[in-house]
């Protein structure tokens, strides 16, 4: 592997200013989003809208680089060009999903595994060939009763650090996704210890795997309460408990950490990247690039405003500009 290749790659992904669009929402979960707006999830239709996405000029002033669903990536736009040459066209980095999406454990009642090492090298060297330069791999960890237990969160940990080595050897940077889910009433202590662990273990395992840490990139939760939480933690919290835990458990060479939105609303996601990055600002030796990684934080609003009619992707498009650049000063801890 080049390592200073890779190196450079992710270090371009958490640019200043810049963080990374996520449109790697797999049939499921983009069907979903369509039912909300009452269209049909056909080829077409979601062709229509990620064209109207990557298509928005300006996005690379704020968006330094692209997770595609593998549908995607084969994909032409109205006019006749690859999806992903409209990415490099504006300089925009292409990725792509990687795993197969989440399994019930085996033995280990509501907890989770993620699959898809099967073939794994092979299917990535075939979408680096595509033009691709980095991979997403997502784990999910689950906080309940009795859970999560230390079985998750090993066996996870190491299928994560088996897909980072194995991208690396191919040339692609990884963005290792372990995401503590926000379902659930637990407290912001729980978020904090189940995260803490689960960060422990990755960096653990990544290390016996001899994954090179300066050509990844670290795609977490924030330390938030659970959804149904009667006493939810303020921006504040989230921001001092997520750096107490970033910086006890993620090494200093690490590049960058792009947050994911997970289950918060467009708009507190924003807020709390806001608050981590201010209070970043305050603290002294902060070794990381603190980004973001965002489906719905980037896409919700812009959703909502296209609508399915091809009469909307200009309105759509402005709103897209405007949250791309409002999530871009939330990056830098600069929104009013």
């Amino acid at each position: 592997m080049d390592i200073n290749k890779l190196s450079a790659i992710a270090k371009r992904l958490v640019s200043k200013n810049k963080g990374v669009l996520a449109a790697d929402e797999s049939s499921p979960t983009i069907k979903k989003k369509f039912d909300s707006i009452g269209i049909e999830s056909t080829e077409n239709n979601r062709r229509d809208y990620r064209e109207l996405l990557f298509s928005t000029t300006g996005i690379e002033d704020y968006i330094s680089g692209i997770i595609l669903y593998e549908e995607t990536l084969f994909q032409k736009s109205l006019n006749g060009n690859l999806l992903i040459d409209l990415l490099k066209d504006k300089k925009i980095i292409p990725g792509i999903k990687v795993d197969k999406s989440t399994k019930n454990m085996t033995g280990f009642k509501n907890e989770k595994i993620t699959e898809g090492l099967d073939g794994l090298y092979e299917r990535i060297a075939n979408y680096q060939s595509q033009g691709v330069e980095f991979t997403k791999w997502r784990a999910v960890i689950t906080i309940g009763n009795s859970i999560p237990t230390n079985e998750c969160i090993e066996l996870n940990a190491i299928y994560l650090a088996r897909y980072a080595l194995i991208s690396q050897e191919v040339g692609l940077v990884p963005i290792v996704e372990p995401e503590i889910l926000m379902d659930g009433d637990h407290s912001i202590n729980s978020c904090y210890e189940a995260t803490y662990k689960t960060l422990s273990e990755v960096f653990n395992q990544l290390d016996k795997h001899k994954v090179n840490l300066s050509g990844i990139l670290l795609k977490p939760n924030m330390v938030l309460s659970g959804k149904e939480s009667s006493d939810r933690a303020n921006k504040n919290q989230v921001a001092e408990m997520t750096l107490k835990c970033f910086k006890d458990t993620i090494p200093k060479n690490v590049p960058g950490i792009i947050f994911l939105s997970g289950g918060q609303s467009d708009l507190e996601s924003i807020d709390n990247l806001d608050a981590i990055n201010k209070l970043a600002k305050q603290t002294v030796n902060m070794p990381w690039e603190l980004s973001f990684s965002y489906g719905r934080g980037l896409q919700s609003s812009t959703l909502n405003k296209w609508n399915g009619n091809s009469d909307n992707v200009q309105s759509a498009q402005k709103e897209f500009i405007d949250r791309c650049k409002m999530v871009s000063d939330a990056r830098n801890g600069q929104l009013s």
